[in-house]
């Protein structure tokens, strides 16, 4: 960074913190009336602040700081609420995995031979070797590969990135293939 860019960003704070700061308690006072949660109200705050520093090049010097702000926070919170009304709703995985286990149970049962087929060979010692994963990797597995989710589908019902499904499903199917090892041992598939 050269000295000119320094000084030019330290007039900046010092401007942003003359004109923005004073008014941060009714700043955040209106995003708590908007989201009427105080902790939503203040990541909207965190987040209508970092708009305002990122674009303060635009804010004209002596118009009324607080109403910019306050647009910023309004048009951040119809951002975010836009966002959040485009997503399926959230669901605690926990709350619904009996449910979920009953009615999924109770299904017809398929004409497809090769399902069926599948479907009987997963038997209770690879149930048990599938049980017997950790959470993190056990979740993913039944998604993608028993449910037959996509990668993309996966990582918006766990809330993780791609990329942390991608791994867990790697690692998981790694640990899951050395138990399947040790029950094809067992059956005498495979010589120890």
């Amino acid at each position: 960074m050269t000295a000119k860019s320094t000084a030019e960003e330290i007039k900046k704070q010092e401007d942003f913190n003359k004109e923005i700061i004073p008014h941060l308690d009714a700043t955040y006072n209106y995003a708590f009336r908007l989201t009427t949660h105080p902790n939503d109200a203040e990541d909207l705050l965190q987040d209508s602040i970092v708009k305002a520093f990122r674009f303060f090049n635009s804010f004209q010097n002596g118009t009324n700081a607080r109403a910019w702000l306050f647009r910023i926070v309004k048009n951040s919170y119809i951002n975010n609420y836009r966002k959040a009304s485009r997503q399926p709703p959230k669901v605690n995985y926990d709350e619904v995995a009996s449910y979920y286990e009953t009615i999924r149970s109770e299904q017809s049962d398929t004409t497809d031979l090769q399902t069926r087929y599948y479907r009987n060979e997963y038997d209770d010692d690879f149930k048990k070797a599938l049980d017997e994963l950790p959470e993190d990797f056990r979740t993913p597995l039944l998604l993608c590969d028993v449910e037959e989710f996509t990668y993309e589908e996966v990582a918006n019902m766990l809330d993780v990135p791609i990329g942390t499904v991608r791994s867990r499903l790697h690692r998981g199917r790694n640990l899951l293939k050395e138990k399947i090892k040790e029950v094809a041992r067992k059956r005498g598939y495979l010589k120890n």
